[in-house]
């Protein structure tokens, strides 16, 4: 009975930090979406305007 309650306990666990990192990735997802149309705003910007970015 001790065993089973160990891992109920590593599986609620586990399951709490997988959830967490959905959240987390959900967000961060959120957020690369937010940079990516700020970067094709600024590179449309530019290049209407004549100016060629750099490339290094």
């Amino acid at each position: 009975m001790n065993t089973l309650l160990i891992i109920a306990g590593v599986v609620a666990i586990v399951l709490l930090l997988v959830g967490g990192f959905s959240q987390a990735l959900n967000w961060l997802l959120w957020v690369g979406v937010i940079l990516l149309v700020i970067a094709a705003i600024g590179w449309l910007l530019s290049f209407m305007s004549g100016r060629r970015g750099h490339t290094v």
